[in-house]
C-alpha cells in the first residue's frame, strides 16, 4: 500500500509542474510574441510481481506477466511556435513576422539571442545617429550579424520596412530608396523546439536547435515575411488553457484522493490488531 502514496506524490508533483505552465501562458497572453507551452508526461519505472513465465506449468508460458507502475513525472515543457494573429500598432517600428524566422539581437554580454517580439524602437547612439533596438535596447542586427544603425542625417519616423526587412528611406521626390546594408536579419533553425528559453521573450542557441541559419544566404529555406506597423500576438487560446487547467485540477484532486484513500487503508490494518 505504500507505493500508492508515492505514485499518487508523482502525479501531484506533475500536475503541479502542469498548472505552473498554463499559469504561465495566461500571464502571457498579451505578451509580444510568446509561444504557448505545453506539458509532456512520462510513466515511471514498473515493478515486476509477476513474470510471464511463472505458471503452475513450469514448461508453459503465461500470455501476460504483472507488472505495477509507480507514478509520473514531467519529460518536456514544449513550445508551440505556430504564428500568432497580427496586431496593427501605430509605432513605425512594430515589426510582425509572417513565416518561421526569428529576429537577431545582440545581448548585453556580447552574444546574440534570438526573438519573435518584435516592439522595436529607434535609439541615439554615441555617434549621434539612430540604432534600432529592443524595448530593453538591445541592438537588432542586419542580415550580417551587425547591429541596424544609421547616420545623424535620418529622421526615425521617415523610415520604411518592406516585406523583406529591408530599411527604406525618401529621396528628394519623397520616393522610398533602400539603405544600403540595413536589411533586418531573418534567422530560422531545424528545431525551433530545442531552443533554450532566457526570459524577456529571448531565445539561445543549444544542440538541440541546432545551429542558426541565415535567411538571406540560405536558398532552401522559405522566406519570412516582415510586415511593419503590426506585431505578433502571443499563440495561447484562453479557452484550451482553461480546460487545460480544469482537467490538471481534476489530475491533482484524484491524486490527493488516492493519497487519502491509502491513508485510511492503512489505518484500517493498523486496528485489525484491535
Amino acid at each position: 500500500m505504500v507505493r500508492s502514496l508515492w505514485t499518487a506524490a508523482t502525479g501531484m508533483i506533475a500536475q503541479q509542474n502542469n498548472v505552473d505552465t498554463i499559469a504561465n501562458n495566461l500571464a502571457n497572453v498579451n505578451t509580444t510574441g510568446y509561444k504557448t507551452e505545453t506539458n509532456e508526461f512520462k510513466s515511471l519505472l514498473y515493478q515486476t510481481l509477476q513474470t510471464k513465465t511463472t505458471t503452475a506449468h513450469a514448461v508453459e508460458n503465461k500470455p501476460v506477466g504483472a507488472q505495477v507502475g509507480l507514478g509520473v513525472r514531467n519529460a518536456a515543457i514544449t513550445s508551440q511556435f505556430s504564428n500568432g494573429a497580427l496586431l496593427e500598432s501605430e509605432s513605425t517600428t512594430s515589426f510582425a513576422i509572417q513565416g518561421k524566422g526569428f529576429f537577431a539581437v545582440k545581448g548585453n554580454d556580447g552574444q546574440t539571442y534570438y526573438t519573435r517580439n518584435g516592439d522595436f524602437n529607434f535609439m541615439m547612439n554615441a555617434q549621434g545617429g539612430l540604432t534600432l533596438a529592443t524595448s530593453d535596447g538591445l541592438p537588432v542586427l542586419n542580415t550580417n550579424g551587425q547591429p541596424i544603425t544609421l547616420g545623424p542625417n535620418y529622421i526615425a519616423n521617415r523610415v520604411e520596412v518592406d516585406a523583406t526587412g529591408q530599411l527604406m528611406y525618401p529621396d528628394a521626390k519623397n520616393n522610398p530608396q533602400p539603405i544600403a546594408g540595413m536589411q533586418i536579419g531573418m534567422t530560422q533553425f531545424q528545431n525551433p523546439k530545442g531552443l533554450t528559453k532566457e526570459g524577456d521573450s529571448l531565445y539561445a542557441v543549444s544542440a538541440a536547435s541546432g545551429q542558426p541559419m541565415n535567411e538571406a544566404t540560405n536558398n532552401n529555406l522559405e522566406k519570412s515575411v516582415i510586415r511593419q506597423g503590426y506585431l505578433e500576438g502571443s499563440n495561447v487560446q484562453v479557452a484550451d488553457e482553461m480546460v487545460n487547467l480544469i482537467v490538471a485540477q481534476r489530475a491533482y484532486e484524484l491524486n490527493s484522493k488516492a493519497i487519502t484513500t491509502t491513508d485510511d487503508m492503512m489505518q484500517t490494518a493498523n486496528q485489525l490488531k484491535r
